[in-house]
C-alpha cells in the first residue's frame, strides 16, 4: 500500500538539513525500489525548504510509521510535523517525472 508522507520543516532548520541530508539520502536510496516519488517542499520561491513530501510504498501502517520514526530528519528533531497518510495513486504522472525509455 502507498502511504504519502507530509513532512514539514521546523524555522531556521537550513543548516540541520544540509548537515545530516546525506544520512537521509542513503536511507532513501536503501528503500530506492518502493519509491513512487520523493522530493521536497518549497516556499513560492522554488528555493527556500519547507519540507518534504514522499510517496512510498508498506506493507503497513505500522511499518510506515516505524521507517519514518528512524529517518534521520527525523531522528535529527528537523520536522515540526508530520503526517502519514494511506494513499491510492488513480492518476498516470507526465509532468514532474523524465520521459519514458
Amino acid at each position: 500500500m502507498l502511504f504519502v508522507f507530509l513532512l514539514v520543516d521546523k524555522p531556521d532548520v537550513a543548516d540541520l538539513r544540509q548537515r545530516v541530508r546525506p544520512e537521509h539520502k542513503a536511507y532513501l536510496a536503501a528503500m530506492a525500489d518502493r519509491i513512487a516519488f520523493a522530493g521536497p517542499l518549497t516556499h513560492d520561491d522554488g528555493q527556500t525548504m519547507l519540507g518534504s513530501l514522499l510517496v512510498i510504498d508498506f506493507h503497513s501502517r505500522a511499518a510506515a510509521h516505524a521507517w519514518l520514526a528512524d529517518e534521520p530528519f527525523t531522528q535529527a528533531g528537523l520536522y515540526s510535523s508530520t503526517a502519514v497518510h494511506a494513499f491510492v495513486n488513480l492518476w498516470p504522472q507526465k509532468i514532474g517525472f523524465p520521459p519514458e525509455a
